[in-house]
């Protein structure tokens, strides 16, 4: 009974198990051939689009290539391999669609988010390392599947975005940005002379690097767009590489802080009028703000004594 139980494992070993080691080695070699194939479509795409957007769309695509391939491969080995063992594909396969069938009633959300990722993908509407807002909320794009988007907020918080839930989408990243920032100045002041300041320090940013890169046009002045309380504001933008408009703006309002400094332009700020008024007597008033409240009689000595 042992020696029958050993041939007949013998046997099986050098014909079925042969066959299902082969099966095995084969999609082994294909999953390779597969991920080879797709890193030089990748490469090839890169050396003919090098800017960055062409990048993140040909990291997003390979991505989801890789995903895709990988299961329809090991699905078809899995077939393979329960066919060598004996198992009828036939009821199984009849079964699987019955099955799904049944399923996919109970996973419509699941059908709407591969059917919405596809059309998102398609569409070129989002890719890796994207800034981006998704149905209001903020972050950097991290992975995309057919599913689902992963989004990391600046605080590090990770929010997953089921495909078929997003109903707004604001790419804040796509192809190029803007650096778009209000100035206030003092109502003394030159608003001409201002906006030339602007852009005497932008023309400066693009002689030096890494600025030289980044900057895409000179300074836009869009002119004065609003009279504030205390100060006048001249609305202003700046084209910048995607990714890029937050660095340039926080160098862009350090030197215009040292800019302004160096010309003796104010930068404005809300301001409160302290008056001493007189009684209807000729007698010291007390201390009153712009809030016409009455000071109190502790408050009257401090400022006295100030």
């Amino acid at each position: 009974m042992l020696g029958l139980t050993w041939e007949t494992l013998r046997l099986w070993l050098v014909t079925t198990g042969l066959r299902v080691l082969l099966v095995v080695a084969l999609t082994w070699v294909a999953l390779q051939l597969v991920r080879l194939g797709i890193r030089t479509f990748r490469n090839r795409y890169i050396a003919r689009h090098p800017d960055p957007e062409s990048l993140k769309r040909a990291d997003t695509l390979t991505g989801i290539l890789r995903g895709v391939t990988g299961i329809i491969l090991l699905a078809v080995c899995g077939m393979v391999v329960l066919s060598q063992l004996g198992v009828q594909m036939g009821p199984v396969l009849a079964a699987a669609g019955i099955g799904g069938l049944a399923i996919g009633f109970g996973a419509q959300n699941l059908v709407r988010d591969v059917i919405s990722g596809f059309f998102i993908l398609l569409e070129d509407q989002v890719r890796v390392g994207d800034v981006v807002q998704l149905n209001g909320q903020g972050g950097l794009v991290e992975g995309i599947t057919l599913r689902h988007i992963r989004l990391r907020d600046l605080s590090g918080t990770v929010h997953y975005f089921p495909n078929g839930s997003i109903d707004r989408v604001s790419n804040m990243t796509k192809e190029y940005s803007f650096y778009l920032t209000d100035v206030g100045v003092a109502y003394r002041e030159d608003v001409d002379e201002v906006m030339e300041l602007l852009r005497r320090i932008v023309d400066g940013m693009r002689d030096e690097e890494p600025w030289s890169k980044d900057i895409l046009e000179p300074l836009e002045v869009l002119g004065v767009d609003k009279f504030d309380d205390s100060a006048v504001l001249i609305r202003v933008r700046i084209k910048t590489v995607a990714l890029r408009q937050w660095a340039t703006g926080r160098e862009f309002n350090r030197r215009i802080k040292k800019g302004f400094d160096a010309a003796g332009i104010e930068i404005p700020f809300p301001h409160r009028t302290v008056y001493w008024g007189e009684a209807k007597d000729g007698s010291p008033a007390r201390l009153h703000l712009g809030c016409e409240r009455k000071a109190s009689d502790d408050d009257q000595e401090a400022s006295a004594e100030a």
